[in-house]
């Protein structure tokens, strides 16, 4: 889930049922003796932090072209620097997922080619050299025109399915040369197909299969469809999965969409634009206060919603302080996949919540509070350390970021509530 460039990641109208799963619980039962005990474990990953855009936000030309020009990717945006991983590890943080835009390393050739992957390797070097795991993930954007999900692997005849597994086994290749107790590839984020969908299974058995083939010790990453929901990992057989261990299973984790992209401009639904002061949790703030500041929001734009959008906006609100939302809500929503994890002998260390977080409020968007987006994190992050599940917070930049706006200084509220060590002299609130 990128920050705030629109089309970043795939499919934002997933995201619209706000309330769905407020009444979610978990079923309980006996954990079977896993079938893959005796085998070599992937990498163990505990604490970790998205880096995008390092190697996203290019400068593809507009249609019809389907080039870019060079240097593909876009030379203002924030990249991390040794200082900025060093101090990563320092805090704690244990593994980093740096997203990677397929696009240009599917376009260039030759040389240009050679160094792009050049970059990239160093980039992968440089994460190891601070003591840091890495799992690398190919993360295609919607807002292109041509390197697209649907192009890349919305279908088993997608067009560019077939470049798209040769980058995949070419990428494990390059991993493979790194220690293997240290890397991971994820081939696809968040894919659109339908929870359960038989094209996924299909789609995501060849890309784990090229990558296996090009790397038999690398670790990989599965995922389920559906936007990587937690109802699309849980719609997964991992059985037939078995066969490209090491293996680790991955979800994403945004619940409830109402207060974490309360404000987000680039989600399809027209609600989301105007909502603030959404509190967390529920019962930390009042609908009366919470629908005054929308109104006052949708008073304020350019052009207000319209009389529809406004009263889907209140009914959603008032469903969202209805269900009262809290931390036994996080742990009834994420219950679902420590009971598939149970179901089929998934070691619950070796499944990551890959992505999560909430928008903050800034000088662009009036989004969550700064106490409620800390106490919303903290939950999230103790909800998923609680059922065993290692974590990757979105992100170290963008709207949804650690660092503070308009420096390079993580938030130290978000450090606390991420239960990682704040530096000296930066008092936690």
């Amino acid at each position: 889930m990128p920050g705030p460039v629109p089309g970043a990641s795939g499919g934002p109208t997933r995201r619209g049922v706000i309330a769905a799963g407020l009444a979610a619980g978990g079923v309980a039962g006996a954990r079977p003796q896993s079938a893959f005990a005796r085998e070599p474990g992937p990498v163990v990953l505990r604490r970790g932090i998205n880096l995008w855009p390092w190697f996203s936000l290019t400068r593809e030309h507009p249609a019809p072209r389907t080039d870019y020009p060079w240097p593909a990717f876009q030379t203002g945006r924030p990249v991390p620097t040794r200082a900025d991983l060093a101090g990563l590890a320092r805090a704690g943080f244990d593994f980093v997922r740096l997203p990677v835009d397929p696009g240009p390393f599917l376009f260039f050739t030759g040389r240009t080619r050679a160094v792009l992957f050049a970059e990239l390797d160093a980039a992968v070097a440089t994460v190891l050299g601070e003591g840091l795991t890495l799992v690398l993930n190919l993360h295609a954007n919607a807002a292109t025109h041509h390197y697209t999900p649907a192009a890349l692997y919305g279908a088993p005849d997608a067009p560019l399915l077939g470049a798209y597994r040769d980058l995949v086994a070419e990428l494990a290749r390059a991993l493979a040369r790194h220690p293997q107790g240290r890397v991971a590839l994820e081939p696809v984020n968040e894919p659109p197909q339908a929870c359960g969908a038989e094209a996924w299974t299909r789609i995501q058995a060849g890309l784990l299969g090229a990558a296996r083939a090009a790397a038999p010790a690398l670790t990989l990453v599965a995922t389920g469809a559906c936007g990587s929901l937690v109802r699309g990992l849980t719609a997964v057989d991992p059985a037939p999965l078995a066969a490209f261990r090491p293996l680790l299973h991955t979800f994403h984790f945004y619940e409830p969409y109402l207060f974490s992209h309360q404000g987000a401009p680039w989600m399809g639904e027209p609600i989301y634009r105007a909502l603030n002061g959404v509190p967390w949790p529920a019962s930390a703030g009042r609908l009366d206060a919470t629908l005054a500041a929308v109104r006052r929001r949708m008073a304020a734009e350019a052009t207000p919603p319209d009389a529809g959008t406004v009263a889907e906006t209140e009914f959603k609100l008032a469903e969202y302080f209805a269900a009262r939302p809290d931390r036994g809500f996080l742990d009834r929503a994420l219950a679902p996949v420590s009971d598939w994890a149970r179901r089929h002998g998934v070691p619950q260390g070796e499944i990551l919540m890959g992505e999560f977080g909430a928008l903050r409020s800034d000088g662009r968007y009036v989004a969550a509070g700064a106490a409620d987006r800390a106490r919303y994190v903290g939950d999230v992050r103790r909800s998923a350390e609680a059922a065993g599940f290692s974590w990757a917070f979105w992100n170290l930049f963008d709207g949804m970021g650690l660092v503070q706006e308009g420096t390079r200084t993580p938030d130290p509220a978000l450090l606390t509530a991420l239960g990682l060590r704040v530096p000296p002299g930066d008092a936690a609130p």
